[in-house]
């Protein structure tokens, strides 16, 4: 079998430790098994830290860095955040040492009643003229505000990377790609109810297609509700390939190389 890329999981998770054997054990275990690289994505400062510790233990394992929406609400000075943000992207020759491969996640998430739009587009927007700055892709997410996130990457043309466990219209879809963005999918690919997103799936080009787990959450069908790990990320092509008409381990190998194109990996 093909080695899985799962390019967007959060090994720094507790729920590793409180539902199994903690993420090294796991890790390491699935590194000799089915799982060839993995990005641990960064949602605020102090986890962005562990990321870049944890890839330092892994040779297949790569990060990034970045304040989510929702953890960027609890910042009592988002300036000061930023400011650690930045610091910590440092020069391309630290980035590189450190694997870190981009800036994430960032975007907007609007399903909490709390939400804070402004706070919320504004860390959004100050991190995409970061990830311009420093040439960066970016690692976005996009919960119930799919028409400001479209808006806000139109307002800047020069970043590009990828709308992670796409949930959008198969049409913004089209209109993501067009502008060179690349669009991962989770398990919510297999889920029965979430036919919005294997129509999406029929309309990325193979060229432009990632899989993900978001681990420890969204566990693929027949795994539900589980835990979730990258191991499992095999039902999750499964269910890409199905669309696509293609074999399995095919639709495994080009995710893959899609995600080291994307990630300069």
């Amino acid at each position: 079998m093909e080695k899985l890329f799962d390019s967007h999981a959060h090994y720094y998770d507790t729920r590793f430790k409180r539902e199994g054997e903690g993420a090294d054990a796991l890790l390491t275990a699935l590194f000799a098994d089915s799982v060839g690289a993995i990005v641990n994505i960064g949602t605020d400062i102090e986890n962005s830290k562990i990321c870049i510790a944890q890839a330092a233990k892994y040779p297949n394992m790569y990060c990034t860095v970045g304040i989510h929406p929702s953890d960027g609400q609890g910042y009592a000075d988002p300036d000061a955040a930023l400011a650690d943000l930045e610091q910590m992207l440092g020069t391309p020759d630290t980035r590189k040492a450190q694997k870190i491969v981009a800036l994430g996640e960032i975007g907007l998430d609007y399903h909490y009643d709390d939400t804070d739009k402004a706070r919320q587009a504004y860390m959004f927007e100050e991190q995409l003229k970061m990830a311009q700055r420093h040439g960066l892709p970016v690692v976005i997410h996009d919960r119930e505000a799919h028409g400001d996130c479209f808006d806000a990457i139109l307002r800047h043309p020069n970043v590009g990377g990828v709308f992670h466990s796409y949930s959008g219209s198969a049409e913004m879809a089209k209109e993501l790609v067009r502008r060179g963005w690349y669009i991962s999918f989770s398990g919510v690919a297999t889920f029965k109810n979430a036919p919005k997103v294997r129509e999406a799936i029929a309309v990325v080009p193979n060229d432009r297609i990632l899989i993900e787990t978001d681990a420890p959450y969204l566990a693929p069908v027949p795994h539900r509700g589980k835990m979730n790990h990258s191991g499992l990320m095999y039902y999750t092509a499964e269910a890409v390939a199905a669309v696509k008409g293609i074999d399995t381990d095919a639709a495994i190998r080009l995710t893959a190389d899609n995600a080291k194109r994307l990630f300069g990996i």
